[in-house]
């Protein structure tokens, strides 16, 4: 039973290096804690699964605020950012393709994501343009052209072809 907790351990380890969520690795190191007690009580199930629950739900409770908490310090010297998606405001990004205003959403790519965005300027934007996100309206982003003088240009170009 040792071994299977091990493979369990490994693999739970192998989710948290592709999520980093941190908390597949408490489970991880409660698989681990199972594992050596599976060693000293080959037959003792009930007393491996509570070892791992305890050391896992321990791990979580006690540990992963300030493993948060440490890496939020050092990503942003000011502490952790505002709101769930608030580290992205502030990003600059590309238009994937022309993004309008409220109801004209289009799309930039972020933290390797295709995320829908509107134009907080009123005016579409081109696609392969610039812009800053400003805020974040559900999981739409609100994006400004960083240089809007050459997007002025690009928008009267578009709108006098036929």
């Amino acid at each position: 039973m040792a071994i299977a907790w091990v493979v369990a351990g490994v693999l739970l380890l192998g989710i948290e290096l592709h999520h980093l969520a941190f908390y597949a690795v408490f489970a991880t190191a409660g698989c681990f804690a199972a594992a050596l007690v599976a060693v000293a009580a080959p037959d003792a199930y009930l007393l491996q699964a509570l070892a791992a629950v305890v050391v896992a739900v321990l791990g979580i409770a006690l540990l992963r605020p300030r493993l948060n908490a440490t890496i939020q310090h050092r990503r942003r010297p000011g502490g952790e950012p505002p709101g769930v998606h608030g580290g992205f405001v502030g990003q600059e990004v590309v238009t994937l393709d022309r993004v309008g205003g409220p109801g004209r959403a289009g799309h930039v790519r972020l933290a390797g994501e295709r995320w829908l965005a509107v134009s907080g300027a009123d005016q579409a934007i081109p696609a392969g343009t610039t812009v800053l996100v400003t805020a974040i309206e559900g999981t739409t982003l609100i994006v400004w052209p960083v240089d809007g003088h050459h997007i002025a240009e690009e928008i009267i170009a578009e709108e006098e072809e036929p």
